[in-house]
């Protein structure tokens, strides 16, 4: 099939084409380059093209695209065949059930880490009712689109929240995000490396989502990943822990007596991070996703 979808959608230019058609054609498109989604990558830019939702996809499958909507799904399409990610064609990602508009700055927020925010918001509401917290103050690390910072300032009420990233692009698309959930008068988002410009503040939690990539295993991830997503929220050093032993080095110090830890790791990582953690924190958890894959390790100074 050509690089170029064109002239599979069309052979005159006049030709117009049905709901039905048209993701027949999309679907197979990026099929022909092993998309393993195929179907719904192609009803979702469909989706978005018409400003509608599945359902009308379904009960309008002989309705008949205008020349300017069938332009624009083939130039998407074309985008998807080449490896560009869905959420940057469409701008949009749901997480937690919220929305989050995102781009090439940011990592696209992703299923496994709604388990680290749903693990936060059990735990914030223990404290409420065990430790008798009435406003709970939380720091995240490296905040990118602000995903965990805005999801648990959505689910924790009585909660403050400081996030921090080392991207400007990213504090700006955070920013926006929150005004998009309704959370930002409880963010402050600061522009820092770490914990380099959040003063002398102190937290109940500190959690992050840190890049926790090997350098040498950065070449072998998916195309949509290593050319579409920012090295900079990938690349973890050579053992994929530089950032953790950042963190920790400097959590004790950011955090309340009692306070919490809790970070995103690699399904391969539990053990090595765990040994980081053990020299100043206790009560040190592991937790898997759904996949069965170690994905959250948390403890208490």
């Amino acid at each position: 099939m050509s690089g170029d979808v064109r002239y599979y959608f069309l052979e005159r230019k006049t030709d117009a084409l049905d709901i039905k058609t048209i993701l027949r054609k999309g679907t197979d498109i990026l099929k022909a380059v092993n998309n393993q989604s195929a179907v719904t990558d192609s009803r979702v830019i469909l989706s978005y093209v018409l400003n509608c939702g599945n359902v009308f996809l379904y009960s309008h499958s002989d309705y008949m695209l205008t020349e300017c909507e069938m332009k624009k799904f083939k130039e998407l399409i074309q985008l998807r065949s080449e490896g560009t990610p869905l959420q940057h064609i469409t701008g949009c990602q749901e997480f937690m059930s919220l929305d989050f508009t995102v781009n090439s700055n940011v990592l696209i927020p992703r299923q496994e880490t709604e388990i680290l925010v749903e693990t936060l918001i059990n735990y914030a509401n223990n404290l409420k009712t065990t430790d008798k917290i009435k406003h709970i103050k939380i720091l995240d690390i490296g905040t990118g689109s602000g995903c965990i910072a805005i999801s648990l300032a959505f689910y924790i009420k009585n909660c403050y929240i400081e996030a921090v990233d080392i991207s400007g692009d990213a504090i700006n698309l955070a920013k926006h995000n929150a005004a998009l959930n309704g959370v930002d008068n409880r963010i402050t988002f600061i522009l820092s490396d770490l914990f380099e410009d959040i003063g002398n503040n102190k937290f109940d939690i500190i959690v992050s989502n840190p890049p926790y990539i090997e350098k040498k295993q950065i070449d072998n991830l998916q195309t949509e990943v290593k050319d579409y997503e920012p090295i900079l929220a990938l690349d973890g050093g050579a053992d994929g822990l530089d950032f953790y032993r950042k963190i920790i080095g400097k959590a004790v110090y950011y955090l309340n007596n009692n306070g919490l830890l809790a970070f995103e790791i690699g399904y391969n990582q539990a053990k090595d991070v765990t040994c980081l953690m053990e020299q100043n924190f206790s009560k040190i958890e592991v937790i898997k996703d759904l996949d069965k894959n170690d994905r959250v390790v948390m403890g208490r100074n």
